[in-house]
């Protein structure tokens, strides 16, 4: 099993998204140890990118905060090494492939290996194109996470038997940021999963509430937030992690009951 599995090993994960250097990266810091010490099961830590094409106004503006305040790639990766000094729970990137070519993939997922980053999810690459990753993560021990969208449909099944660390269930179409209502039917798109994997599957985009959470890891393994804790951040910016932890800590005691 890889380490992403021990996220859901007790029970419902609960997956937290934070922005790395948004206002700045101590504060990055401080939000995932808040994160973790209230019971997220897993961070994924975003890699600032100019055009982030899959996110919502939040994480753009997350992103562009970023960016202005002077973060870079190597700098995230140092700051990974503090937070692997006392986190223990699996984390992964989360990036677009154009910040991994212009790293340079060999490099970038050897860092990985050496910092102890678990996974890497890159939205803007298609199913079709992962080979170009694939064995550099494999040669790292970095899985490759895959996503599935509603569009994905006659698609699922070969996604899901290839999936590795765990699969990132889209909720709805567009981009990221919070929503209402999530009216996907996300059941057939888990049953389809279930069939083909035994590898554990979280729905992300969308989720903000307790309630939409416990539905949500009702259905299947775990919920991902990333806009809602992102406006925390953007609310409160270095003072906020007080204000992440409370919310994650809430957010997981309404999906332990799912």
């Amino acid at each position: 099993m890889s380490k992403i599995g021990e996220a859901f090993a007790n029970g419902k994960a609960f997956i937290a998204f934070v922005t790395c250097g948004d206002p700045d990266l101590e504060t990055t810091m401080s939000c995932v140890r808040a994160a973790v010490e209230n019971g997220a099961d897993l961070i994924e830590l975003g890699i600032p990118f100019s055009d982030p094409t899959a996110e919502g106004p939040v994480i753009q503006g997350a992103n562009l905060r970023a960016l202005t305040g002077g973060v870079t790639t190597d700098k995230i990766f140092e700051m990974v090494k503090k937070l692997r000094q006392d986190v223990t729970v699996p984390m992964v990137f989360m990036t677009y492939a154009n910040v991994i070519y212009s790293y340079g993939a060999e490099r970038f997922l050897s860092a990985c290996r050496e910092i102890g980053i678990d996974g890497l999810i890159l939205p803007d690459l298609p199913y079709e194109e992962k080979e170009e990753f694939l064995d550099s993560c494999h040669s790292y021990g970095v899985d490759l996470i895959s996503l599935i969208a509603p569009t994905s449909q006659n698609r699922i099944a070969m996604i899901a038997k290839e999936a590795e660390g765990f699969l990132y269930v889209v909720s709805s179409l567009g981009v990221t940021g919070t929503r209402s209502e999530i009216k996907t039917d996300l059941t057939s798109i888990v049953e389809v999963i279930r069939q083909n994997t035994d590898i554990p599957c979280a729905i992300g985009f969308g989720i903000s509430t307790p309630e939409q959470a416990r539905k949500m890891a009702g259905l299947s393994d775990g919920a991902i937030v990333g806009s809602a804790i992102v406006k925390i951040i953007e609310k409160y910016g270095r003072e906020a992690a007080p204000y992440v932890g409370a919310y994650v800590r809430e957010m997981k005691e309404g999906i332990v009951f799912a």
